[in-house]
């Protein structure tokens, strides 16, 4: 177990534990992401496309490109758990370090919460008589105790769980492809999801591919893992980070192409049950429920878990740097695992989840834009280290690319809705005076971890 002095202490303290290939790194980033995510906002895609639902997913996936190209580029110049906290914090200082840090914090908090929830009400669906609250506990443990002992435990559990994830997605992808060749739908693969003159209008285009934006966030979770990459090679997370990104943008045009040609001609009722409605319409109703059942149980939970690995890590780094209390940053002796965040994160996820079991759209608005913010800056630390400090001639990686990301940003930004926008406002200037605070108790230094 290797050790470091402890600032406060003068004593030893465990460390994370680097035991991650690449491959455990493209596994946690498809477990965060999910491939079969699409399925949740099908019919909100379908509609507001008019039926371009995979042309919008490739115009989804080159969008989230450039925030991809922003976090490798950082991840290699600067491989620390804290992530944009810690890429902000080294680029641009610490106030606005700290505020990236609290900013992705409320994107990294509400999402276990989100997920916790939509299972919850998946489940009692499926049992009626059951609180949400009873299985919003059940799954709080559960991911609590995978996780404790160490992320090689969550890898493993990671890679079973996306296996089955696949095969449930190639499963529905097989089905509605024999579907389509009995008639159902089109009758047969087309283009017209990627195209058709007379469906195609660029505002409704744009506005689905902000939606479809959302299915891609989570790939900037790797980087919370450059710590406890096996070897320190800084180049291996920014090339999962892309990998994860092209290997989700494919799986997700897939599935919009097949199923997009599936729902032609179908009347959606509920945009929020479409795959449920477009499974059960098309294949039959046991197909429908086999769905719900995989979705809200292995699916659900497995989703959870590298959540919760990636927000104690940015408490971790943020507890270190003295930003959060020190006590965010300890470190399990014998699994190395930040247990004093995870169980914060935890209690946290929790209180959310159950508090707000009955307000899923509310809790859903806010989601991400604790994310956007956090990818602004981002795209801001690479203009500032790169660009201006370090004088790159890389005009596409220093330059151009970033600036194409905060343009995107910015107009994901200008599509949310009021509720959102005023929550996320508020969690701001909570962090703009607890940021103060630190800077008066001088507890805002640069600390040696970067």
């Amino acid at each position: 177990m290797s050790a470091t002095p402890d600032a406060a202490t003068g004593t030893g303290r465990p460390e994370l534990k680097r035991t991650l290939r690449f491959w455990d790194l493209i596994v946690y980033g498809l477990a965060y992401i999910a491939p079969i995510a699409p399925l949740s906002t099908l019919g909100f895609v379908w509609d507001k496309s008019n039926g371009l639902i995979a042309l919008a997913y490739v115009l989804g996936g080159i969008c989230m490109y450039f925030t991809a190209k922003s976090y490798a580029i950082m991840s290699e110049s600067l491989p620390t758990a804290g992530s944009v906290y810690g890429f902000a914090r080294h680029a641009l200082g610490t106030f606005p370090g700290f505020i990236a840090g609290w900013m992705i914090l409320l994107d990294y908090l509400l999402i276990p919460a989100l997920v916790y929830v939509l299972i919850a009400v998946a489940l009692s669906t499926l049992v009626p008589g059951v609180d949400r609250s009873v299985w919003i506990v059940l799954m709080v443990a559960f991911t609590l105790g995978v996780n404790w002992f160490g992320v090689t435990v969550t890898t493993r559990v990671n890679f079973v769980a996306v296996g089955f994830q696949v095969l449930l997605l190639l499963g529905l992808l097989a089905l509605g492809t024999w579907a389509l060749l009995h008639g159902k739908g089109s009758g047969h693969l087309t283009m017209q999801p990627f195209y058709e003159s007379s469906r195609f209008r660029v505002a409704a285009v744009l506005a689905a591919t902000s939606i479809c934006i959302n299915s891609f966030l989570g790939f900037d979770a790797i980087s919370t893992l450059s710590e406890e990459v096996e070897g320190g090679d800084r180049r291996v997370v920014g090339r999962a980070i892309i990998a994860v990104l092209v290997i989700s943008a494919a799986f997700f045009v897939l599935v919009s192409w097949i199923l997009g040609n599936l729902m032609a001609g179908l009347a959606i009722h509920d945009p929020s049950a479409a795959a449920y409605e477009l499974a059960a319409a098309s294949i039959g109703p046991w197909a429908a429920v086999v769905l719900a059942w995989g979705y809200a149980t292995l699916i659900g939970l497995s989703n959870a878990l590298p959540m919760q690995v990636g927000v104690a890590r940015i408490l971790y780094a943020m507890g270190r740097d003295r930003q959060l209390p020190q006590a965010l940053a300890r470190i399990h002796p014998r699994y190395h695992t930040p247990y004093v965040g995870m169980i914060v994160t935890a209690v946290i996820s929790l209180a959310v989840a159950i508090a707000m079991r009955n307000m899923l759209d509310e809790l859903a608005t806010i989601v991400n834009f604790g994310a956007l913010s956090g990818f602004l800056l981002l795209h801001v630390s690479v203009i500032r280290h790169f660009g201006v400090r370090l004088q790159s001639r890389q005009w596409f990686a220093h330059w151009a690319s970033p600036v194409l990301g905060i343009i995107v940003v910015l107009g994901v930004f200008y599509g949310m809705t009021g509720m959102a926008t005023t929550l996320g406002l508020c969690w701001l200037g909570v962090g703009i005076v607890y940021g103060a605070i630190l800077h008066v108790k001088h507890r805002d230094e640069l600390s040696a971890s970067l």
